[in-house]
C-alpha cells in the first residue's frame, strides 16, 4: 500500500509538472490570474510586473494574462486553486484573498496557496463627488450624520474597503450602507452619478478624478500625504490610528514545487531592485514591503487574524 500511494503521488505531480525537470523551469507559457476587473489595483500591479518581465527578459515564454473576476475574487483564485500542483499558475493578491474565504465558502483559503512574496501594501483614499460640495473631512462627518445613513463604496464586500468605512464610521459616529464592486469603473460611475455618497479606492486608480476636479479627496489612510496630493490630510492626523493596508503580492497554485516558487522568488527580486518598479511604487503611492516565501505566508496569516477580529466585531461575519 505504501507503494502504491508513493506512485500515486508521484504520477500526480508528473501530470501537474508533464514530467519537466526542475533545471528546464520555466519551459512553457505562463497563466497569470487578474482576480478583477481591468483598471483596478490588483489588475494595474499585475501588468506592471508583467511589462518589467518582458522587459527585463526574466521569463523565457509568453505569460498569458485574463481577468477572471467574480465574487470578490473568489472567481480568479478559485480558478488558480482548480490547477493544483501546477507551476505555470500565479496570481497576485489584495486584502480580498485574505477577506473572501472569511465570508464565503471559496474552499480555499490564503493557506493553501505558495506564496512567492509580499512587495507592497496599498493604502486608500476617501472620496466624494466634487458636486457635494463636501471638501473637508469635518463637513463629511457632519453631512453623514445629518442624513442618517449614508451610501459608501468600495472594491469586494468584506474587504479592506469595507473595514476602513466601518472603522471610520464607528469612530466617527455615522451609519454606512456598503455597496461592494467588482471593478473600479463600476464604482467612479456609482460615485459620480450620485448613486454613492462616497467611496474608498487606491490612489493610483482615483487620483486623476481628484485633480481633475470631478472628487474631492478628504483623507488618505496611509501614513504620510501623498506626495502627488499632499493637501489631503491623512487619517492619522485626524485622530484615526491603525487603519489598516491592503497587501500587494504574488502566489502560485497549491502544492506548485519548490523549484518554481525558488525561480520566481529570485526573479521577483530582480524585478522589485529596479529603478522602473521603485518609480512605480513612487507614483501609485505604495508601500515596499518585501517578504519572501515562508515570511509571506507569516505575514498573511498575522492579517487575517487581525481582519477577521475586526470583521466580527462589525458583525461582517460570525
Amino acid at each position: 500500500m505504501a507503494v502504491v500511494t508513493a506512485l500515486t503521488l508521484t504520477a500526480c505531480g508528473d501530470a501537474a509538472t508533464g514530467g519537466e525537470k526542475p533545471e528546464d523551469y520555466p519551459s512553457k507559457d505562463m497563466d497569470w490570474t487578474i482576480a478583477f476587473g481591468p483598471g483596478g489595483g490588483n489588475d494595474i500591479m499585475a501588468r506592471k510586473l508583467i511589462d518589467l518581465l518582458n522587459k527585463q527578459k526574466l521569463y523565457p515564454g509568453d505569460i498569458r494574462v485574463e481577468n477572471r473576476e467574480g465574487g470578490s475574487g473568489a472567481t480568479g483564485w478559485g480558478y488558480l486553486f482548480s490547477h493544483r500542483g501546477d507551476p505555470y499558475g500565479i496570481s497576485t493578491t489584495s486584502g480580498s484573498f485574505i477577506t473572501t474565504p472569511l465570508q464565503a465558502s471559496t474552499g480555499w483559503t490564503y493557506d493553501d496557496f505558495v506564496p512567492v512574496g509580499l512587495l507592497a501594501t496599498d493604502n486608500a483614499l476617501f472620496v466624494v463627488n466634487s458636486t457635494s460640495g463636501i471638501t473637508s473631512w469635518q463637513q463629511w462627518v457632519q453631512h453623514a450624520k445629518t442624513k442618517g445613513k449614508v451610501a459608501v463604496g468600495g472594491i469586494g464586500t468584506v474587504n479592506i474597503d469595507f473595514i476602513l468605512h466601518a472603522l471610520l464610521a464607528r469612530q466617527a459616529g455615522y451609519q454606512i450602507d456598503y455597496v461592494p464592486f467588482n471593478d473600479e469603473g463600476q464604482l467612479q460611475t456609482s460615485l459620480l452619478s450620485g448613486a454613492l455618497d462616497a467611496a474608498m479606492s487606491n490612489p493610483a486608480e482615483i487620483a486623476g478624478q481628484v485633480r481633475a476636479g470631478k472628487m474631492n479627496g478628504l483623507m488618505f489612510t496611509g501614513g504620510k500625504p501623498l506626495a502627488s496630493l499632499p493637501d489631503i490630510p491623512t487619517g492619522e492626523s485626524l485622530g484615526y490610528r491603525d487603519l489598516p493596508s491592503m497587501p500587494r503580492g504574488l502566489i502560485l497554485a497549491p502544492d506548485a514545487p519548490k523549484y518554481a516558487q525558488d525561480w520566481w522568488i529570485a526573479t521577483m527580486k530582480k524585478v522589485v531592485r529596479s529603478p522602473e518598479w521603485k518609480q512605480y511604487l513612487t507614483v501609485n503611492q505604495l508601500t515596499e514591503d518585501l517578504r519572501w516565501g515562508q515570511d509571506f505566508h507569516t505575514y498573511l496569516k498575522q492579517t487575517a487574524g487581525e481582519l477577521e477580529t475586526v470583521l466580527r466585531e462589525h458583525g461582517a461575519i460570525k
